[in-house]
């Protein structure tokens, strides 16, 4: 089964300009580290960065291709769904991964176990998730689940997941019948520790990079 990743690409971001293109402190771009560690997934067939402006080329790594979209995919209009339909339009497989760079510390692992899930016959799709068990509040100030009059351990807690965005592995006839990166037989392809680091705002890319260069210092 032909399996291709793509990562999705726009140098305008609204809450963090630049990120996706923003350097560690050892020079070394967010993008670039992430497809250094995705390059690595022997169950990709073929990697591409889907971006709007040839830019991004500059800091892709050997093996990975570089694939033009239309600009008004980086519009703040323009959904996920949006991206997927142009790209699974344009390149033809039987297994797609949306990879996004702002989660950079998920391992090889994961991602293989991603497509493995995804290939077999009991799942149409997998994804990276963290796995909550905390005690939870709602907007309205009412507890979400536990009882606060008999507070429980955490553990005896019931279990909820965080989607964490490096992987969202699916057939193409998920998107082809529902539309989206999940299907209705998904697998959750947990994640935990340093691999839940999600990229949204400028300080979020701080703690990232003080992870990275821990990292590099422990020759990980």
């Amino acid at each position: 089964m032909k399996t291709v990743a793509f990562v999705p690409i726009k140098l305008n971001n609204q809450r963090t300009p630049g990120k996706n293109i923003k350097k560690f402190d050892d020079g070394s771009s967010l993008i670039t580290v992430f497809l250094r560690n995705l390059i690595k997934v022997k169950s990709f067939d073929d990697v591409y960065v889907f971006c709007s402006n040839p830019k991004i080329k500059e800091y892709i790594v050997p093996g990975v291709k570089y694939l033009e979209r239309p600009v008004y995919l980086d519009t703040q209009e323009a959904t996920p769904q949006d991206i997927m339909g142009e790209f699974i339009k344009r390149i033809d497989a039987d297994i797609y991964a949306v990879c996004h760079c702002t989660s950079p510390f998920v391992s090889v692992e994961h991602f293989e176990e991603c497509v493995a899930a995804t290939k077999s016959s009991e799942y149409d799709s997998s994804f990276t998730a963290e796995k909550l068990q905390h005690l939870m509040w709602t907007d309205k100030n009412e507890p979400l689940n536990f009882d606060p009059t008999n507070v429980p351990r955490t553990q005896d807690l019931p279990v909820y997941y965080n989607e964490v965005s490096a992987a969202y592995v699916f057939k193409k006839e998920v998107y082809e019948k529902y539309k989206r990166r999940i299907g209705i037989k998904p697998h959750i392809t947990e994640v935990s520790g340093v691999e839940c680091v999600d990229i949204d705002y400028p300080e979020d890319f701080e703690i990232a990079n003080a992870i990275y260069m821990s990292m590099i210092k422990g020759g990980k």
